[in-house]
């Protein structure tokens, strides 16, 4: 049961209860499956090894951080409820993954779901065009509460629509990043020498999901996913090799208008590395709690359009900590998976000299330890696309994050369990990584905006 709720929930989170449930949306049926799945999910969450990952002590660091911005930044401890009641939906996830998704098939559900999302959308979006889109109309005259697209002007001022989602993803660069944090997870189906499944299970997905992209005109997304593709074949072709590969496909999408027609340039950015230096300012006069869980906009009249600048302004250097923390041992994790040696299914017998695991564990039932590895190496992808993407965007605290590391532990847990790995990171190394961590960002933006600055 907390399967098939968790499952639900997540479809809800994207796709809108309204979506879900049409007319019994109005009775807030999300927060009665909200609670249900709460109670659903304590039993499981006892046995999962949720207790044991330091991601689950950052969560509750993000949560006192929502609270106290607005406690210490706004003198408001009624915002700090607010804020909570905004910020936990979107880290259940991570639990509900451990609790309920702790095989290989179970996370390659998780993958259908969010595949599922990215096709609804698409569809959607593809119906409309064939029905016809308004032509050179303001964006105020389409339904934006029912259309799947959103006008602007690009730099020609020429008019031209973005494919975009509802509720969280209603924005089409949110909704961008949600098909790059996919693209690379769906060839998780992927069986050698299978080309009719690979065609039909994989490719044609695969193929949507970009031009789907494509649909979203989103320039962040376009980085993104150069630097999957840049991740992806390092090992196999090497690193300048990657790089000449991003560059014959940078060439290639903007030939074929993937940006709809705006220049991706630092000159392009300057309005958004402007509120960068904003969301420093504020960071500066609110250093340790900032000015409050999504008040940004409401000091420099919009978001920061970049993960860490938002999260830095918004919950100060606590925040950003705790942030940090959540995002080392995931990345690690997922490092760690994807590179653990040679990562092959032993008899029960037999071992060889080197192998990261022992006859003991050999004899183990549980999953293939390459499925396990190829698992990591596509979160690690993931990882690389949400990040790249979130560069440009202010969505340091969507549910996306909080699944794709949910995953991480999930499937950390397995190849623990196998013996093909090492264990997590010692608690006191991780607090000096993450603090480390969390002035290096600080320092990186820094610097980044007097490179810019003095380059225009």
């Amino acid at each position: 049961m907390g399967l098939v709720l968790s499952i639900l929930y997540i479809l809800t989170y994207y796709l809108t209860p309204e979506t879900i449930f049409g007319d019994l949306a109005v009775y807030r049926v999300e927060l009665i499956l909200a609670v249900l799945l709460f109670v659903v999910s304590l039993p499981a969450l006892a046995r999962s090894a949720v207790g044991k990952t330091p991601q689950s002590i950052a969560v509750i660091g993000l949560a006192v951080a929502a609270f106290m911005s607005f406690v210490v930044g706004q003198h408001w401890p009624g915002g700090g409820v607010t804020a909570l009641l905004l910020f936990i939906p979107n880290v259940f996830a991570y639990f509900l993954i451990c609790a309920h998704f702790s095989s290989v098939t179970r996370v390659k559900l998780i993958v259908l779901t969010m595949l599922f999302v990215c096709l609804f959308v698409i569809g959607h979006g593809a119906a409309e065009l064939y029905r016809g889109l308004p032509v050179g109309r303001a964006a105020d005259d389409l339904n934006l509460n029912s259309s799947y697209f959103l006008g602007m002007s690009n730099n020609a001022r020429q008019w031209f629509y973005r494919l975009k989602g509802h509720g969280q993803i209603n924005d089409p660069n949110d909704f961008a990043q949600l098909i790059v944090c996919v693209l690379p997870l769906i060839f998780a189906f992927w069986r050698s020498k299978s080309f009719v499944r690979n065609f039909f299970v994989v490719l044609v997905p695969a193929g949507i999901l970009i031009w789907g992209m494509y649909l979203t005109h989103s320039r962040g997304a376009i980085l993104a996913l150069l630097a999957i593709v840049i991740m992806a074949v390092r090992k196999k072709i090497g690193l300048i090799p990657g790089l000449l590969l991003a560059a014959v496909l940078f060439a290639a999408v903007s030939a074929t208008n993937f940006s709809g027609g705006r220049d991706i340039s630092t000159s392009a950015g300057a309005d958004r590395t402007a509120l960068w230096g904003d969301g420093l300012e504020l960071l500066k006069a609110h250093p340790i709690f900032g000015v409050g869980f999504g008040l940004m906009p409401d000091y420099v009249s919009q978001t920061a359009h970049n993960s860490i600048v938002v999260c830095a302004a918004e919950l100060g250097l606590f925040g950003l900590f705790f942030w940090s923390m959540f995002l080392v041992p995931s990345v690690r994790d997922a490092f760690v998976i994807a590179s653990p040696g040679e990562a092959k299914e032993l008899p029960p017998w037999e071992t060889e000299k080197g192998t990261p695991y022992s006859v003991a564990t050999a004899k183990t039932n549980g999953p293939d330890p390459a499925e396990i590895k190829k698992l990591g190496q596509l979160l690690l992808l993931s990882f690389t696309g949400f990040l790249v993407s979130g560069y440009f965007l202010s969505r340091a605290y969507v549910m996306t994050l909080f699944l794709l590391g949910g995953m991480t532990e999930v499937v950390f847990e397995m190849a623990l369990k196998r013996g093909m790995i090492s264990p997590r990171l010692p608690f006191g190394r991780l607090l000096r990584y993450s603090g480390v961590m969390t002035l290096s960002l600080v320092l990186f933006i820094y610097i980044m905006l007097r490179i810019i600055n003095i380059v225009h």
